[in-house]
Order: C-alpha cells, then sequence, then structure tokens
C-alpha cells in the first residue's frame, strides 16, 4: 500500500524573494551633495539673469542661462537617482535601475561632446572675425563662476568616491534534480579582489562641474591677457584649447557609460576568482560564466558548473561568499555525462 501524498500547502515564499536596489553605502551622500550643488546653480542661475536684466548686461545673461544648462544636467541626474530608487522593487526592471542612472550618464557625456563642439566653432569662428570685449565686466563673470563651480566641485568630492557597502548577497540555485532557491543575507569583508564599481552618473555631472570650472579658469586666464596686453586673439584661442579638453572628458564619460549599458564592464579578475573558488574541490568545472554590473559596486553572476560528483548548489554558492562585490548569484549544477577516465 502506497503512501499517500502529503496535502497541497501554500510555499512561504518570503525568506527567498529580496530586493534589486543595489546601491552602497555612498549613494545617499552622492545623491545629497547633488541636490546641493543643483540648488546652488539655480540660485546662481536667477541671480546672474535678474543682474543681467537689470544692468542691460549681455555677458550675465548668457552666463545665466549657461548655468541654466548646467542646472539641468545636474537636475537631471539627481532625478535619475530618484528614478533608480523606485525601480529597485519594480517588477518591471529584471536587476533594478541602475542602467537609469548610467543611461543618464550617457546623455550627459553627450552634452558635454556637444558643448565642446560649439565652444569650438565659436573660437574659431572668433578667430576669424574678432568680436569686441568687455573685459572688465566679462571677468567678474567669470570669477563669479568659477567660485560658484570650485564650490560645487568641493561639495561632490567631500561626497563621492566609492562607496563600500555592507550589502546583502542573494543567490539562487539550481541542482540537478532539485530547484533549490536560499537567500543568504551576509556581510562579507574579505574578499574585495579590487572591484570597485563606478557610479556613472555621478562622475558625469562632476564632469560637467569640472568642465565649467575649467572653462573659467581658462577664461580669467585670456581675458587677463586681453585685459592687461591687449592679446584679443587669446581668448579665442584658449577657448579652442578648452574644446579639445572637455572633448576628451566626454569621450571618457561616454565610453565607460556605453560599456555599462551593453553589459561589457566585466572585470575579467573577477571572472577569473569566481571560476578558481568554484573549482577549488578539483572536480567541479564552470562550463559557462556570465558576470554584468547591476550598481556602482554591485556585480551580478550566474555560473553553470560541471562535476563527477556535485555538490549541493548551496555549496558552490557559498564558495563564493567571500567575494563581497557580487551581490546576486545564479549557480546551476550538472552532472557530467562524459565517459568515465580511468588514471593512468
Amino acid at each position: 500500500m502506497t503512501a499517500a501524498a502529503p496535502p497541497p500547502h501554500a510555499h512561504d515564499l518570503k525568506p527567498f524573494r529580496h530586493s534589486h536596489a543595489f546601491g552602497d553605502a555612498g549613494a545617499a551622500r552622492r545623491r545629497r551633495a547633488l541636490a546641493q550643488v543643483t540648488a546652488i546653480t539655480l540660485v546662481v542661475m536667477v541671480v546672474e539673469l535678474a543682474a543681467g536684466w537689470w544692468s542691460g548686461s549681455l555677458a550675465l545673461l548668457a552666463d545665466g542661462w549657461h548655468m541654466g544648462t548646467h542646472a539641468l544636467a545636474l537636475g537631471g541626474a539627481v532625478l535619475a537617482y530618484q528614478m533608480s530608487a523606485r525601480a529597485g522593487d519594480h517588477a518591471g526592471y529584471a536587476f533594478g535601475g541602475w542602467k537609469i542612472e548610467v543611461l543618464t550618464a550617457y546623455t550627459s557625456g553627450l552634452a558635454l561632446l556637444v558643448a565642446a563642439a560649439w565652444i569650438a566653432i565659436d573660437a574659431v569662428a572668433t578667430l576669424r572675425t574678432p568680436q569686441p570685449i568687455a573685459y572688465e565686466e566679462a571677468m567678474a563673470v567669470a570669477l563669479l563662476g568659477l567660485a560658484v563651480n570650485l564650490l560645487s566641485a568641493w561639495l561632490m568630492a567631500r561626497s563621492g568616491g566609492h562607496g563600500h557597502h555592507h550589502g546583502h548577497g542573494h543567490g539562487h540555485e539550481h541542482g540537478e534534480a532539485q530547484h533549490d532557491a536560499h537567500h543568504h543575507g551576509r556581510h562579507d569583508h574579505h574578499d574585495h579582489h579590487g572591484h570597485h564599481g563606478h557610479d556613472h552618473n555621478f562622475n558625469a555631472a562632476y564632469f560637467h562641474v569640472l568642465a565649467d570650472a575649467f572653462t573659467s579658469v581658462l577664461a580669467i586666464a585670456a581675458l587677463a591677457g586681453g585685459l592687461w596686453f591687449g592679446w584679443a586673439w587669446l581668448d579665442p584661442a584658449v577657448a579652442l584649447i578648452g574644446a579639445m579638453v572637455i572633448g576628451q572628458w566626454a569621450i571618457g564619460v561616454l565610453r565607460g557609460s556605453a560599456k555599462a549599458l551593453v553589459d561589457a564592464t566585466a572585470d575579467p579578475a573577477l571572472r577569473e576568482r569566481i571560476t578558481e573558488l568554484v573549482e577549488s574541490d578539483g572536480d567541479a568545472t564552470v562550463a559557462d560564466l556570465h558576470v554584468w554590473q547591476v550598481g556602482a559596486a554591485a556585480w551580478s553572476a550566474a555560473v553553470a558548473v560541471v562535476a563527477d560528483r556535485p555538490l549541493p548548489a548551496a555549496d558552490y554558492r557559498a564558495r563564493l561568499a567571500a567575494i563581497e562585490p557580487l551581490r546576486h548569484v545564479t549557480v546551476e549544477v550538472h552532472r557530467c555525462t562524459g565517459p568515465a577516465v580511468t588514471p593512468s
């Protein structure tokens, strides 16, 4: 007489579900710094526009609208952080909303590149057809812009960097005859292995501020040369040099964010470390491995393991617990189907 099947029951899935918000500990600081810098930029924009309208200064009006474009870029970065945080627990985003931030960084890089091209075109046109410059007024605007950008850069530098997170790692493991999902919280700090992620959104905004500060310094130097020595050609010449430097920065932002958008940021050293740990028993072999970035300092991995004497998937995943940046790990285990090899 066969034993009766156990009655059906509802599975408790709470231990196996988790958030896909992979932000690091420094994300909140960076977000606050961006909000502060955006507010400062908006205030200066309003002051310059009001002063320009009252005094009839075209230089102040132009710089006021210029500040507005920076406020728009910085505000977009803040908005990207908020949208990313909301997407963390949304089922429509497979691995959270980090790529919203990366997409914003890519857009910011494009804006920097367009700005560099505009400055270069304007500089060449001015070299061909020199225009009169109100040196003293322009110098005052450049000094104000430099002060604002130095303050902004200081606020961002103080809150920037790569946050060290104390997050929870989560794994999904699929065995040969079982599909066990084990949700482990972990606070490992002993195998960083040099994998420090990058906040592309914050870096792009920071480069916007640095680019503006850089152009302010160049403008002050060029205006001083024109005011004291009559070198009118120095202003467009220095602007052209600045455009080339900003263009290089923009290409760097675009290159880094584009790689993140197409999941091409996998660190070879991280892949090697994962393989080394999984294959540490001399039996298991990594048949397939995918590693991709899901946060500024967070990575995900999907590992297919083949072994003659396969262990439970949780055992292989436990070997990877030492790698702190791995925040989401899937392990698939297979028994080797090849012919046995007799040792010679």
